[in-house]
């Protein structure tokens, strides 16, 4: 396997954006906007047919258009926001290992590899190639968390990668419309709920050729290279104006989160120089033995959206904006591992990046930065009720950071924006009796403007249920989020099962009539609460 510098890749380099005189203000605005039409008329298509709730209800998917070199166009509205910098890297690694001239119309591509889709074994990539006249110009790719694929249930107590699932290496899953019979065997029979899982995968394949159909209408008025060239031209250039702002110079940040042993640390040096920010997260602790290990693409994403959000939040989601910005990270550290780390919840920390760059630049960008929110927490269970296989992951989200202008936001995600599953799917899907989801009201830290407030979220194990097997991805139980200029900082989450706090690194088995209380933490509050 591969082990990546987590960095801009040097194909993607670019030097200052020239203007194309081809299309003006009005023309471009308006093909944007038909872009992004297309690209969201595919991802309604691959809600509206997916199986799992993790699509429909947790929003725990992307959907891209990139051009025939796997440079990102266009994103979907509704989707993971972070998982822009993942596909397009995908759809290359797939060019890479099937080049543009041996792929031809009916191909699908396949691959839940951690380093060279999403991060973790969990998200399944697809890409499917796009022919207009008979020339390849277009990738549609589509990226989702399948409700099971195999192993045992995601949890941070995996010490490799083989106990989180199936890997799929980069494979045709169809080969000129035909499909591959033996793979779709293999991925059916290695997780728990095929016909979920596969559904999910054939949803992802129906917005794909959704996406390839719609944009022929375009296509037959518009070059796609000098509408793609001129689309990340401006967004090139409106972050480097953005940069240039920020003076030059090298701002360092820690972030502590929980860890097992001892804590987990990550140091950020961001340095700006012109109209470039390169951050390095030297000293960063290094891998571990548990599933928090972050690769180096997901790495990348979720730093430079956050320097995205906080710079430049209304300009295109596309490669162009990214351009001026690169990331490093030790080999062997947490967020550059080696093969065969393990990373089913590399969220925890990877979304704590966008909160090493703004502590970073807080003293520079004082207006801008908002305080530490929690990532989202989840829920895993799987079992069998009334003679029924089941397999559920829910999510629950947190308290966010307040700023300078307003108390931070209750309840939600951030960097990523997943949803809430809603209770009556939950109790639908899996054998539990949903007590009280409420906002965990005071979990927010105080200050001239409040942290955002977590969730408390209860529930029991039905009296005639068997076993349930259940995993708890929990954040923030140790380390509370900090807060900023004085700000005070968040409550830390809790896990207690009948009463009694306990430590969910581990799955456990529920038992008929046992009761859970999930809290997620609070976000760090902004301002002294006095002065």
């Amino acid at each position: 396997m591969e082990n990546l510098v987590a960095e801009r890749p040097s194909s993607l380099a670019s030097e200052a954006p020239v203007p194309n005189e081809k299309f003006d203000a009005i023309e471009l605005e308006i093909l944007w906007k038909r872009l992004i039409s297309v690209v969201d008329e595919a991802s309604a298509a691959f809600v509206r047919t997916c199986f799992s709730t993790l699509v429909r209800d947790g929003n725990d998917f992307a959907i891209v258009l990139t051009d025939a070199q796997g440079r990102s166009l266009a994103q979907s509205t509704m989707s993971l926001p972070g998982f822009i910098g993942c596909l397009p890297a995908t759809v290359r690694h797939f060019l890479d290992r099937f080049p543009a001239e041996t792929m031809k119309p009916g191909d699908v591509f396949i691959t839940n590899d951690p380093w060279k889709g999403s991060g973790h074994v969990h998200d399944v990539t697809t890409a499917t190639p796009i022919f207009h006249k008979g020339k390849l110009v277009a990738f549609a790719a589509v990226v989702s968390h399948l409700p099971d694929i195999g192993g045992k249930l995601r949890s941070n107590s995996s010490r490799e990668i083989y106990e989180e699932g199936l890997q799929i290496p980069l494979m045709r899953l169809l080969d000129g419309g035909k499909a591959n019979d033996i793979l779709i065997e293999v991925i059916s029979q290695n997780i728990r709920v095929p016909e979920q899982g596969m559904g999910d995968i054939w949803a992802q394949v129906s917005g794909c050729r959704t996406m390839a159909e719609r944009l022929q209408g375009l296509l037959d008025t518009v070059d796609l290279d000098d509408l793609g060239a001129e689309v990340r031209a401006r967004s090139e250039r409106a972050m480097r104006d953005a940069i240039r702002q920020i003076p030059d110079g090298v701002y360092r940040s820690t972030v502590q989160h929980d860890g097992f042993d001892k804590p987990i640390v990550i140091e950020c040096e961001l340095t700006v120089k012109g109209d470039e920010i390169a951050i390095d997260y030297a000293g960063t602790s290094p891998q571990l033995p548990h599933a928090l290990n972050v690769v180096p693409i997901y790495t990348f994403a979720y730093t430079v959206y956050g320097l995205k959000a906080l710079l430049c939040p209304d300009i295109p989601n596309n490669e162009g904006s990214f351009l001026p910005i690169s990331t490093k990270a030790p080999l062997g550290s947490l967020l550059n591992p080696t093969y065969p780390a393990a990373s089913g919840g590399r969220s925890a920390i990877g979304h704590l990046l966008p909160a090493a760059v703004f502590k970073a630049l807080a003293d520079v960008l004082p207006d801008k930065v908002w305080a530490a929110g929690s990532p989202n927490s989840s829920l895993t269970m799987s079992g069998e009720y009334r003679a029924k296989r089941f397999a559920v992951v829910n999510f629950l989200n947190a308290g966010q950071g307040a700023n300078a202008r307003r108390d931070g936001f209750s309840a939600l995600s951030f960097p990523a924006n997943l949803g809430n599953t809603p209770v009556e799917m939950m109790e639908n899907l899996a054998p539990i009796k949903v007590l009280r989801r409420e906002i965990r009201r005071d979990s927010g830290g105080e200050g001239r403007h409040r942290g955002g407030g977590g969730i408390s979220f209860e529930f029991e194990i039905l009296p005639d249920a068997s076993d349930v097997m259940a995993s708890f991805l929990m954040t923030q139980l140790k380390s509370p989020t900090s807060g900023f200029a004085g700000g005070g900082a968040g409550k830390p989450g809790r896990l207690i099962i009948n009463g009694k706090q306990v430590d969910p690194t581990e799955p456990r088995v529920l038992k008929a009539g046992d009761r859970i209380l999930m809290e997620t933490a609070g976000g760090g509050g902004y301002g002294a609460l006095h002065g």
